[in-house]
């Protein structure tokens, strides 16, 4: 999900919040309850998004689809949002939280994508090449199967990337052979 500055910025306001007021976990465990709600209901994300809909009836239908699900701060966050008329950007503020939380709390990801499901061995190697890179972090390795990348794997750490796929292979030899000058005659 590409997150908008915005999005960072309502993030972060909470982040400081929760952290003053030493209830940075609870407000991370709604915000992942927001973002999972968010992200599983169609019909939320339409009214978020919608232009139609008063902003008042959204507050309130925000307030019963979490009611009794997440705190006070939380829930007043999200009124904050709905008068200031940012409620779409609800779900990216939800993923920018989480992305803050882990800095906070200095948590890596770390993600691995394979053609195959990991072995315990590879895994267990990648989670050392993770805490190497970042030592003193505390690592979450996300797990991915993608056929496509036919054998090998592709590890993102942080910024940083490394595609060691076969697929990646075949697409640099085409392109060099494509780069080849030499005709043949026949």
């Amino acid at each position: 999900m590409n997150i908008t500055p915005v999005a960072y910025r309502y993030a972060r306001s909470l982040m400081d919040l929760a952290t003053e007021k030493a209830v940075v976990e609870a407000v991370h465990e709604d915000m992942a309850l927001v973002a999972n709600t968010c992200a599983g209901s169609r019909e939320l994300q339409v009214l978020l998004n919608s232009p139609v809909v008063k902003a008042d009836k959204k507050e309130k239908v925000l307030e019963q689809v979490f009611a009794g699900r997440i705190g006070e701060m939380t829930n007043r966050f999200i009124g904050i949002l709905v008068r200031k008329g940012r409620e779409a950007l609800l779900p990216q503020v939800a993923a920018a939280f989480t992305e803050l939380y882990k800095q906070h709390k200095g948590i890596v990801t770390a993600e691995v994508t394979s053609a195959v499901p990991l072995s315990d061995d590879a895994r267990k190697r990648f989670q050392e090449l993770a805490a190497a890179k970042h030592p003193g972090k505390s690592i979450e390795l996300v797990e991915k199967v993608d056929p496509a990348l036919i054998g090998g794997v592709t590890i993102r750490i942080g910024d940083e990337q490394y595609d060691g796929s076969v697929s990646r292979r075949l697409n640099d030899l085409r392109r060099e052979f494509s780069k080849n000058p030499y005709i043949p005659e026949i």
